[in-house]
Parts: C-alpha cells; sequence; structure tokens
C-alpha cells in the first residue's frame, strides 16, 4: 500500500525519515558520577515544585494579591513548573536508572515545551518590567492600564507568541531525513541538539531558530532596558531618598529574576551555536541548570524579597496549622 510507512522510501541507502527513538547521554564526562549529580538535581526540582506551587496557591486564594504584579508572578510560576517538569523527570530516570532511550515524539514533545515557555518566560519578564514602569511613573493610572483584562491579554499573546514561533522547529525537523547515529549527548532534547542528527542541509532550520531567538528575546530585553531606563529616571527625580530607595527595593526583586534567566538562557544558546571551545561537560551542566535554577529561584527570590508574599505564605500556612 502507498500509505503504508514501511513502503517509504529513504533519501538514500544511509538515512531514515526518523528514528523510533533516540539516545539521551546524560552528562558526557561525568556518567560514572551523574548518579551523585542528580541528588542535588532532585533537591532543586523539590525546591522548585514547592516553591512554584506555594506562590500559585497563594495568590489564588489571597483576594489582596489579585494585582497585576501578583498575577504576572503566578504565570511566571506556572511557566516555571512546566519548563523543570518537561526534563527533570526523564533526566533523573537517566542518571539513577539508566533510562536513556526517548521515544521520537517525546523527543520533540520536550522541545517544544522547553523552547515555547522559554519563550513564555521571557515575555513574562517583559510584562513584569511594563508593570514596574507603570507602578513607579504613573502610579496613580496604575490599576486602569493595568486593568485585569489588560493583564490576562498580555498573558494570553506571550503564550500565543510562544506557540507560534516555536511549533515550526517541530514540523521543520520533521520533514528531514535523520542519520543513522540516534545519540544526543545531553540530558534532554534540545532543538539544535535534535538537528545535529539530521542528515540534510538545515541552514533553514538554523536561521529560522536564530530568527525566534532574537525576535523575541531581543524585543523583550529592549522593553525590559527601556523600562528600566524611564523608571531609573523617574526614580532619580524623586525629592526623598526614602522614597528612591522603596522605588529601587520594588524592582531588586524583578531584576534579580531577570539576571538568573537571561544569564543562563543566553550562554546556553550561544554555546551551542559558537561556543565549539566550551568543555562539553561544562555546556552540558549549565543547560541542565538553565532549566532549573531559574525556577527554584524565583519563589525563593520573591518570598524573600516581596513582603505581601512572605506575609500572605505564613498567614496561609499558620491557618492550615491551627
Amino acid at each position: 500500500m502507498a500509505g503504508n510507512k514501511d513502503h517509504i522510501i529513504p533519501p538514500s541507502g544511509n538515512k531514515s525519515f526518523h528514528p523510533t527513538s533516540f539516545i539521551l547521554l546524560g552528562i558526557p564526562g561525568l556518567e560514572k558520577s551523574q548518579f551523585w549529580v542528580a541528588f542535588p538535581f532532585c533537591a532543586m526540582y523539590i525546591l522548585a515544585l514547592i516553591g512554584n506551587t506555594t506562590i500559585l496557591h497563594v495568590v489564588c486564594v489571597e483576594h489582596t494579591l489579585h494585582e497585576p504584579m501578583y498575577f504576572f508572578l503566578a504565570m511566571l510560576a506556572f511557566t516555571d513548573l512546566v519548563l523543570s517538569s518537561s526534563t527533570l523527570p526523564k533526566m533523573l530516570g537517566i542518571f539513577w536508572f539508566g533510562s536513556c532511550e526517548i521515544e521520537y515524539h517525546a523527543c520533540l514533545t520536550q522541545v517544544f515545551f522547553i523552547h515555547a515557555f522559554s519563550s513564555v518566560e521571557s515575555g513574562i519578564l517583559m510584562a513584569m518590567a511594563l508593570d514596574r514602569y507603570v507602578a513607579i511613573c504613573f502610579p496613580l493610572r496604575h490599576s486602569t492600564i493595568l486593568s485585569t483584562s489588560v493583564v490576562a491579554k498580555l498573558g494570553v499573546a506571550v503564550m500565543v507568541r510562544g506557540v507560534l514561533w516555536v511549533s515550526p522547529f517541530c514540523f521543520m525537523v520533521t520533514w528531514k531525513p535523520f542519520c543513522p547515529n540516534r545519540i544526543i549527548p545531553q540530558s534532554y532534547c534540545e532543538h539544535m541538539a535534535v538537528l545535529k542528527l539530521v542528515c540534510a542541509d538545515t541552514r533553514t532550520n538554523r536561521g529560522y531558530g536564530l530568527f525566534v531567538a532574537f525576535s523575541v528575546v531581543g524585543f523583550d530585553i529592549i522593553i525590559i532596558a527601556v523600562s528600566y531606563i524611564m523608571i531609573l529616571q523617574a526614580v532619580l527625580h524623586l525629592p526623598s531618598g526614602d522614597a528612591r530607595i522603596k522605588a529601587f527595593g520594588t524592582c531588586a526583586s524583578h531584576i534579580c529574576v531577570i539576571l538568573a534567566f537571561y544569564i543562563l538562557a543566553l550562554f546556553t544558546f550561544l554555546t551551542h551555536r559558537f561556543g565549539h571551545q566550551v568543555p562539553q561537560v561544562a555546556h552540558v551542566m549549565l543547560a541542565n541548570l538553565y532549566l532549573l535554577v531559574p525556577p527554584m529561584l524565583n519563589p525563593i527570590i520573591y518570598g524573600v524579597k516581596t513582603k505581601q508574599i512572605w506575609e500572605r505564605v505564613v498567614h496561609v500556612f499558620c491557618q492550615k496549622v491551627t
């Protein structure tokens, strides 16, 4: 039958349209140590689950926190849960149980969730910068400019952008023939790592990947930078030193989160494409930490730095205990 997959003729004798599965090596160079490396990774994942679930719960049940800043924080917590959960369970399976094989479509699903929700996280950080700009520069109009409907529309927009921009990654890879080599020298499926197994011209795929990276991250970083330049100008014009300190304090948490996310993200992106001299073990470790450190740190940073969040967390859990 013409529609039967078994009768599809591959482009050449040593290529196939796609394998049934891939082999994830974990951390090349640390095969004997990765059993122990899994323990701190697991601890970080548990902290990320507890912290982000707590943030989501507190923002949902406490009506006093139903403000733009906390809605964006809840979106960030949800995104971090998806990012870490899309990779860590499989990663721990590789480290502890040697479960290195991943089915082809599961691999592409991982590619989609990692890149789509990385884009969503970048968009949420950009929206949070806009929220800080409006709160400091237009405090009396904050609730009018950033109403609940506007916040919801911003959330939907960054989600749709992530899905629409990243979906072609998976479709474009599916149309390419793969080489017999099924080994991915990483702990999870990433677009460039999968693309290196393709036995065809991948310039279009690479070009589209660069376009997505620069159009998403580049745009978001520009908006964040412009927002903070205008915030800085507004803060420096405040008459009171205490007012300046308070205004800067409201931005401190967001700046810490931005640095934690973008530094690791840019390092991972650049080393995949241009960092051929970077040791493989260093690249893989930092790529793993990129999906672990921000989800773990974000709720801790906001919990410690944001008085309202900390008070509500204590209030909610004290109520449950009593």
